[in-house]
């Protein structure tokens, strides 16, 4: 490919493209017998990601939703797994209603935002094997590649393991973490972020910018943080406003960074060059080897965008060979076989 002339940024993403698929085809099957689960919230989207996970995995799922509680003894007494899929600000209210239907031998898991008030009600509530668990990822994923799965441990870990393993072997990535260290982590990488990234929504809208325009001007580093922005405002309001507002950690959390939003801002206004630059500095002594290690991952996530961005302008300008070329592969694949 290099001797060809394929640049780089092209040929690496080719690669990596590549591995992921052999990581996420050729994983070793899980031997588990088939369980029976239920899964609270189960039609949202993330119960309908774990429906189709646990399903695929040869696993009997039922729903109990909103509309479904007059059968909840018999989707819950039952189960070999409830696990608990709504959101952060019905989670413990639901835990209280269900519990009472709950055999001893159930396991019990939720993936709410929120691990120390969850979990001890968790343990509270019900006798049996407890967990707490947190996918780190939202809308859209369709597979465990890659992604993370923060775990904190409640009662009768070993009555999970065939739950971890499916997560494990479709290439999850496991995060062990105490209710409270989880929870003081989400400051910074929920709340913290949203509140950022709501702002900077909200100011755009505000000062009426034309986002279409403003990226043909754009570098890929403002494309990223646009489309961070809209796929924030693509979910779920009441889901964001209430991962912000869930603590009062949370919130005290997000009035400091206001306020250090207000100094810098202030220092802008008088123009203090020297005091900004002190404030770089300073900031880049404390992060500064931290952050170094993340420059090649940023640059990789650009230069995937910028080959998705290519194909794409190929796309719309000669719509007609890019499907002739969509539709190649398939017939040499017949006149293989």
């Amino acid at each position: 490919l290099v001797q060809a002339g394929v640049p780089e940024s092209m040929w690496k993403n080719l690669v990596t493209g590549c591995t992921s698929a052999v990581a996420s085809r050729f994983s070793p099957p899980v031997k588990t017998k088939p369980r029976r689960v239920t899964l609270v919230g189960g039609r949202g989207m993330m119960g309908h990601f774990f429906q189709q996970k646990l399903s695929a995995a040869g696993h009997y799922v039922s729903i109990l939703d909103r509309g479904d509680w007059e059968q909840a003894e018999s989707l819950l007494e039952k189960a070999d797994l409830v696990l608990v899929c709504v959101p952060i600000e019905h989670t413990i209210e639901v835990i209280h209603k269900l519990s009472k239907y709950l055999s001893p031998t159930t396991a019990l898991a939720d993936i709410a935002s929120i691990k120390t008030a969850i979990l001890q009600t968790m343990l509270e509530e019900h006798s049996g094997p407890v967990i707490s668990l947190h996918p780190m990822f939202g809308p859209g994923i369709k597979s465990f590649l890659s992604q993370k799965v923060v775990v904190c441990s409640g009662r009768g870990d070993d009555a999970f393991g065939w739950l971890l393993d499916l997560i494990q072997n479709d290439g999850g990535k496991l995060i062990v973490s105490t209710p409270e260290e989880h929870d003081q982590m989400m400051i910074a990488v929920q709340a913290i972020r949203n509140f950022k990234t709501l702002s900077l929504g909200v100011f755009l809208a505000e000062e009426e910018i034309d986002i279409r325009r403003s990226l043909d001007f754009s570098s890929p580093i403002f494309r990223l943080e646009i489309d961070i922005v809209g796929r924030l405002f693509a979910q779920s309001a009441p889901l964001i406003v209430d991962i912000m507002l869930a603590t009062s950690e949370r919130r005290e959390a997000i009035k400091r960074l206001a306020a250090t939003y207000n100094r810098l801002a202030q220092l802008v206004i008088q123009n203090d060059r020297d005091s900004l630059i002190r404030e770089f500095k300073k900031t880049y002594s404390i992060l500064g080897e931290e952050m170094n290690s993340v420059v090649e991952e940023s640059t990789q996530m650009i230069n995937t965008l910028s080959t998705l961005l290519a194909a794409r302008d190929v796309e719309q300008k000669q719509p007609y060979f890019v499907s002739k070329q969509s539709a190649m592969p398939s017939l040499r694949s017949r006149s293989v076989s």
